[in-house]
């Protein structure tokens, strides 16, 4: 038997109806799945849409690099620390005001006013949320990657705008509207949100890729040696033979590593950039011995 789920926290001072819908909403959504799960495999999903867009970036596969889940959740720090931080700001202030406001509605201060306010906002948020849907849809992908998120605040603010001007108002809603409205605005909301956190993995995604180009002598200096010839075609990389008729050896200079993952050895070169570079990939066996170095 699967255990109820915990009632959600509401912001105090919102009406008792409010609060009931909101709880009841909140427990629609988590019934999609177990929060821990949910968190698992989004930490999964924006470390794979980082992951997969560094490596096409780079003339690549994602699949080649043999990442464990473990790994794509690692890589998917780098692209929700920031949003998390900017949502939990915009979450406190907004919580903090709405709350204002309903307690001062409960207290009969300015009501009249409130609610000429919250009528200006729905209509100014309204417009404004219709128009970022629009440029969302016909600017190209890169130059969007906030425009999700704005839109997501702009629906929170009208839906918040119009419950405060029904409460100022005295004019609530039936119990079984105020859940569907409210699950609604949570879904379009975690929507947008998902769509803004994924544009912006994958540009972090973009730019980690873009950055070897500036950064290539950062990375560490790496020397192969094999028994039998490699092959490894590429001009920044140079073979010699040291070693003997009996006891061939061959050394490869001009290597810099990139990651070990998947059994596999990945290394760009000296000079590598995105447009022609080109990324040696070596088995992480017997049969080839690597040395790194600054």
């Amino acid at each position: 038997m699967t255990p109820a789920s915990p009632a959600a926290p509401v912001p105090p001072g919102t009406p008792p109806g409010v609060q009931s819908s909101i709880a009841r909403a909140v427990a629609i959504v988590l019934a999609v799945g177990p929060p821990v799960t949910l968190i698992t495999a989004l930490l999964f999903y924006f470390g794979w849409a980082r992951a997969d867009t560094q490596a096409k970036a780079m003339g690549l596969d994602v699949s080649l690099f043999g990442y464990t889940p473990q790994d794509y959740m690692l890589r998917s720090v780098t692209s929700l620390f920031l949003p998390i931080v900017v949502l939990l700001a915009v979450i406190m202030v907004s919580v903090s005001t709405d709350r204002a406001l309903h307690q001062r509605v409960g207290e009969g201060r300015g009501n009249a006013a409130i609610a000429r306010g919250a009528q200006i906002v729905t209509g100014v948020g309204s417009v404004g949320a219709a128009a970022i849907a629009v440029a969302l849809l016909v600017l190209p992908g890169n130059t969007r990657i906030v425009g999700p998120y704005v839109l997501a605040a702009l629906v929170w603010v009208v839906a918040a705008a119009v419950r405060l001007r029904r409460h100022s108002l005295g004019v609530l809603a039936g119990e079984q509207r105020r859940v569907v409205d409210t699950t609604l605005v949570i879904a379009l909301i975690t929507m947008l949100l998902f769509w803004g956190t994924t544009d912006f993995a994958q540009t972090v995604g973009r730019g980690l890729a873009a950055n070897y180009e500036h950064s290539i002598q950062a990375l560490p200096h790496a020397t192969v040696y094999s028994a039998g010839k490699l092959s490894i075609a590429v001009p920044e990389v140079t073979e010699t033979d040291v070693g003997t008729a009996d006891a061939p050896l061959y050394r490869y200079t001009g290597l810099r590593l990139l990651v070990v993952s998947g059994g596999r050895y990945f290394f760009l070169h000296d000079a590598w950039t995105l447009r022609d570079g080109t990324v040696v990939v070596l088995p992480d066996n017997d049969s080839v011995r690597v040395e790194f170095g600054n």
